[in-house]
């Protein structure tokens, strides 16, 4: 089955593969087919059957009980965030195909956004950039309204000069990623997005692979500007109440600091604030 179908299995599945026997305290010998645990040795320090585990990871029974997924859990080493995403992907009643929504921005969100001396913009769920004010312009041609911080991140090779740590930042934005969505998988933007970003991007799919999830919250981000060099902001998403999960998103320096200068140094120097076509490329 499917990851569509069946998305507990393929979580488990996928979870299980990074878990290694020693992790797990299990004495290794011989040669493993598997890089992780095997299905039968997950039972075992769950306290389950083997055959009720298979079950589960293979769709056929959906209704787990939360003494088991807990068991589970603690098996997989999955924090609290993983937990969360596993407990939501059991059985629920079918649900009708979604339509694409559209996403739109109050205008007193707007209004807010413009009267902002800090960079920030308005996301969408899947990091469409809605709307973006003049500093997160020159902060970042790419911070305009009609990009997608997926698509940069994973497709522009700008980016990885931009960002010093890419690497973890793709990793945030995929575990962001698979929380926000849950179970809403037959969302058609979802669709659309994955599709394209694993048919061009090896980075994208080895991430997505893995089911990592993650909770966005608060983070000082890295950037080598090429008008003032490297700076660190920090970056904040605050929800749009109102809205199907529109967040504002404000990057702000430490007072005094000379992070702050050299914003102050972006904001005062007129730059052009026009997006700049970037060449797409796998990554």
């Amino acid at each position: 089955m499917s990851e569509a179908t069946n998305p507990l299995g393929a979580f488990l599945q996928a979870r299980r593969a990074l878990v290694t026997p020693e992790a797990a305290g299990i004495p290794v010998s011989g040669v493993r087919r598997v890089t992780g645990l095997r299905r039968e040795e997950v039972a075992m320090l769950a306290g389950i059957s083997a055959d009720y585990y298979l079950r589960l990871e293979r769709g056929r029974d959906r209704n787990p009980s939360v003494q088991v997924l807990e068991a589970i859990a603690r098996v997989l080493q999955l924090d609290d965030d993983h937990t969360a995403h596993m407990m939501s992907l059991v059985a629920e009643a079918p649900r009708r195909r979604r339509r694409r929504r559209k996403e739109t921005v109050p205008a007193g969100a707007l209004k807010l956004l413009d009267s902002m001396v800090q960079p920030a913009f308005i996301e969408g769920r899947y990091f469409d950039i809605l709307a973006a004010n003049d500093l997160a312009r020159a902060l970042s041609p790419r911070l305009a309204a009609g990009g997608n911080q997926l698509r940069d991140q994973f497709l522009d090779p700008g980016q990885q000069s931009f960002h010093p740590e890419w690497e973890s930042m793709t990793e945030c934005f995929v575990g962001n990623l698979r929380q926000a969505v849950g179970t809403d998988i037959d969302d058609p933007r979802f669709i659309e997005l994955i599709g394209e970003l694993s048919l061009a991007s090896a980075r994208f799919r080895q991430l997505w692979a893995r089911h990592d999830v993650r909770a966005q919250t608060g983070a000082p981000i890295r950037m080598d500007h090429p008008l003032v060099g490297e700076l660190t902001l920090n970056r904040e998403r605050l929800s749009i109440g109102g809205t199907d999960d529109l967040m504002l998103v404000v990057y702000h320096p430490d007072a005094g600091s000379p992070d702050a200068e050299k914003l102050a140094l972006l904001a005062s120097a007129g730059l052009p604030t026009r997006p700049v076509a970037s060449e797409a490329r796998s990554a």
